[in-house]
């Protein structure tokens, strides 16, 4: 019987992220850190404006981030 081991959900845009943006997941979770304290899509407008990362990056980056601080 096969396992599907495909990750799926916001992680599954890590490697793209990692590969556009040149810094590892880490980088972009530490500067969330900063801004923890905001609203989602806040928190996607913050990686967006402030960090040039693409709408659906960013969303992927703080729906993962927020799930793992349990907002």
């Amino acid at each position: 019987m096969a396992t599907d081991t495909k990750v799926k959900g916001p992680a599954s845009y890590f490697p793209s992220i990692e590969k556009t943006y040149g810094k590892p997941v880490a980088h972009w979770f530490d500067l969330l850190n900063s801004v923890k304290e905001k609203k989602h899509m806040e928190q996607v407008a913050f990686l967006k404006e402030d960090h040039k990362i693409g709408h659906g990056h960013a969303n992927a980056l703080v729906a993962f981030y927020r799930a793992q601080i349990g907002v």
